[in-house]
């Protein structure tokens, strides 16, 4: 049987910041024209508190929303992959599309508990938002 729509992937180290502001910005965006999951390679905990904040600015609540691991069979649904640095942990299999994106991390450095201020993690949200409209279109999916 034939997909529907395309199944795009985002995955991270945490699925805790990128990853998640790509997928739920992708259903937005993409009126649900698109099946969308994330996933890390090693999760964390709970969801970065200022990406909750940054992404409730734009009407979009990711207060029910919990890092995933990655699993081999959502990477073999998907046809498109989109990793943020998680580098070697992320699965490669042949046939699927594969896009890196370089985007800074919203719990910022190691050393740095406090992750990155809440204008930080607006500049992120809004690159990832111009990546995923650009993903879209090259998907030809209408937003």
């Amino acid at each position: 049987m034939a997909k529907k729509h395309p199944v795009v992937l985002y995955v991270c180290v945490h699925n805790a910041g990128r990853s998640q502001m790509a997928a739920a910005l992708t259903r937005q965006l993409s009126n649900s024209e698109v099946d969308v999951r994330s996933a890390g390679s090693i999760p964390a905990s709970e969801i970065n508190p200022t990406v909750v904040q940054a992404m409730q600015e734009v009407g979009i609540d990711l207060s029910q929303e919990y890092p995933k691991p990655i699993a081999d069979e959502i990477v073999r649904e998907a046809d498109v992959v989109i990793t943020m640095g998680c580098g070697d942990a992320c699965p490669v299999y042949p046939g699927k599309k594969y896009e890196d994106w370089e985007l800074d991390d919203p719990a910022g450095q190691s050393d740095d508990p406090a992750g990155q201020s809440i204008e930080k993690v607006r500049e992120i949200r809004d690159e990832i938002r111009a990546r995923v409209e650009r993903l879209l279109t090259e998907l030809q999916v209408a937003l």
